[in-house]
C-alpha cells in the first residue's frame, strides 16, 4: 500500500512531514518492524504502543500511526532529515479497521471468515490448507482474530492471494460485528455454539445470536457454511434455510456434506463423504467437524478430490493446538494449551481416552464461564472420570470443581490432585511421569500452561 493511500484513507489531526513511497508491512510491535514498515501505536495492557514510535523508527519504519502524541522540534528535524513521517489520529484501533477496510475494497478476490466457540483455529489451518492446493491463499496466523489481528491480517496480505482465509473471534456482542464489515467474507463459516465466554454473554442463545453477527458483512451472493450437528445451529438452520445460501456439514444429521464409515485412532481418523474416502492426520471426531469444513469450501472453488484430499491429509495446526510432541521413553505431550472452554476440554479428553499407556489430564481453569463456571467445571470433572483417565491434576481456583466433580463421581481420590500454582504441579509431573505416559496440557491461555509444555519437554 503506497503511502498516499494510508493519508488519503486514514482522518487524521495531523501529519508531520509528508512523504511518498510504500508501505511493507503494519505491525503494532516493534520487534516485528521491517525496512519500510507502517508501526501503529496502541494502548496495551502492560505498555503504550504511542510510546515507542522512535523504536519503530530506528527498526526501519517510515511512517508510524499514533493517537497520543506531544510534537517536540527534534523529532520534526528527524522525520525530515530520514525522511519519516508522524500521523496523528483520535482512535488508532479504529484508524487500523479503516486501512482494513479500504484494503479490502480494493482486493478484488474472495475472503472466507470462520466463526465459532471451539475450532475456528484448525477450521482456518484445514480450509487453508484444502485452498492452498489450487490457489494462492493467505491467512490468519495464529489465532490473531480481534479487532486488532484481524485488520493487521488483511492488510499484510499478499496482494497476490486468490483467497483470504480469516477467523474471528469475540467476547461480547458487536464484536463480530465490527471484524465482518470490514472482511466483507464471501463465505462464512460457524463451526458451532458453545459455552465460550457466556459469562459475558448470559446465555447459549445469545453466544448464537453474537455468531451470526458474521451475517451482516456477507456478500449478498455469499454462502453461509454450518455445522448441522449443532443443536442450536440445527434449529437456526431449519428456522432460517429459505433465508440464505446455506451449506451444511455433519455426521449425526443428514446434511449437504454428511461424514460416514468413520474410523478413527488416536493417530488418524478416516471417512467417507459423497463416498470419497478422506483420512485426517490427526485423532479425535472432532477434526472430522473441521474437515467437512475443509471439504465443503474445497468443492465450492471446484477443487478436485484429489487437491482437497491431499490439503486435509497435509494440514498442520497452528502452535498449541493439539501438538503432540513425542519425548524419550514414548512420553507423549499433547500440548493444547493455547486456549480453553467446555467444548474444546471436552473433545481433548475424549481424544485423550483413547490413547494407549497412562493417561494423565493437567487440566487449568476455564474463564469467562461467570455463573456458569461451577457447573462446567463439575461436567468437566465427571467426564474425567467417564472417559477413563488414569491420573487428574488440576490448577487454579475454577479448576478445583474439575477434581472435586471427578472425585464424586467416582474418580480414584488417590490419584486426582489439586495445585494453586504452576510450579508446585510441574515438580510433581517430573517426579511422576513415567515411559508410556500420556500427558494432555490444556487451559485458558492467561493460565500459562505452556511454562508446564517447556518445563516437561
Amino acid at each position: 500500500m503506497s503511502i498516499k493511500e494510508i493519508y488519503n484513507n486514514i482522518i487524521a489531526t495531523k501529519i508531520i512531514n509528508e512523504i511518498d513511497g510504500n508501505i511493507s508491512n503494519f505491525t503494532t510491535d516493534t520487534r516485528k518492524v521491517k525496512e519500510n514498515s507502517c508501526y501503529i501505536g496502541i494502548v496495551g495492557e502492560n505498555n503504550d504502543g504511542n510510546d515507542f514510535y522512535m523504536e519503530a523508527f530506528k527498526n526501519g519504519a517510515i511512517l508510524v500511526i499514533l493517537d497520543k502524541y506531544i510534537e517536540k522540534e527534534e523529532d520534526i528535524n528527524y522525520l525530515k532529515e530520514n525522511n519519516k513521517s508522524i500521523i496523528i489520529v483520535k482512535d488508532a484501533i479504529k484508524s487500523l479497521g479503516n486501512l482494513a477496510k479500504y484494503k479490502r475494497s480494493i482486493f478484488k478476490n474472495d475472503v472466507i471468515a470462520i466463526t465459532g466457540s471451539a475450532g475456528k483455529t484448525s477450521t482456518k489451518d484445514i480450509v487453508y490448507s484444502v485452498l492452498k492446493e489450487k490457489y494462492k491463499t493467505h491467512k490468519t496466523i495464529g489465532n490473531k482474530n480481534n479487532h486488532i489481528g484481524l485488520p493487521l491480517t488483511i492488510l499484510n496480505m499478499n496482494e497476490e492471494a486468490d483467497i483470504l482465509v480469516l477467523e474471528m473471534g469475540m467476547n461480547h456482542f458487536k464484536e463480530i460485528s465490527y471484524l465482518t464489515n470490514i472482511a466483507k467474507p464471501n463465505i462464512a463459516i460457524i463451526t458451532n455454539i458453545g459455552t465460550a465466554h457466556i459469562g459475558n454473554l448470559g446465555s447459549q442463545e445469545n453466544i448464537l445470536k453474537a455468531k451470526l453477527e458474521i451475517l451482516e458483512g456477507l456478500d449478498s451472493n455469499g454462502y453461509l457454511i454450518i455445522n448441522n450437528d449443532n443443536e442450536l445451529l440445527h434449529k437456526w438452520y431449519l428456522e432460517n434455510k429459505d433465508n440464505y445460501k446455506i451449506i451444511t456439514i455433519g455426521i449425526d444429521n443428514e446434511s449437504d456434506y454428511t461424514a460416514k464409515k468413520i474410523d478413527c485412532n488416536p493417530n488418524d481418523c478416516e471417512f467417507r463423504c459423497l463416498n470419497e474416502l478422506y483420512k485426517i492426520p490427526i485423532g479425535g471426531k472432532h477434526f472430522i467437524y473441521n474437515a467437512l469444513m475443509g471439504i465443503a469450501v474445497g468443492k465450492k472453488y471446484n477443487e478436485s478430490y484429489q487437491e482437497i484430499s491431499t490439503g486435509i491429509m497435509n494440514f498442520e495446526l497452528s502452535s498449541n493446538r493439539m501438538n503432540i510432541i513425542n519425548r524419550e521413553s514414548n512420553i507423549t505431550i499433547i500440548d493444547d494449551s493455547y486456549n480453553a472452554n467446555y467444548d474444546s476440554m471436552s473433545y481433548a479428553i475424549k481424544y485423550l481416552s483413547g490413547l494407549n499407556g497412562r493417561r494423565i489430564a493437567v487440566l487449568g481453569s476455564m474463564l469467562e464461564l461467570g455463573k456458569y463456571s461451577e457447573e462446567l467445571h463439575q461436567k468437566i470433572g465427571n467426564e474425567v472420570y467417564e472417559e477413563g483417565i488414569d491420573l487428574l491434576i488440576t490448577i487454579g481456583e475454577e479448576a478445583k470443581y474439575i477434581n472435586i466433580a471427578a472425585i464424586k463421581k467416582g474418580f480414584n481420590k488417590n490419584l486426582a490432585y489439586h495445585y494453586e500454582n504452576i510450579d508446585e504441579a510441574i515438580r510433581f509431573l517430573k517426579d511422576n511421569i513415567k515411559s508410556d505416559d500420556k500427558i494432555l496440557i490444556k487451559a485458558s491461555n492467561s493460565m500459562n500452561f505452556k511454562k508446564i509444555v517447556d518445563a516437561l519437554n
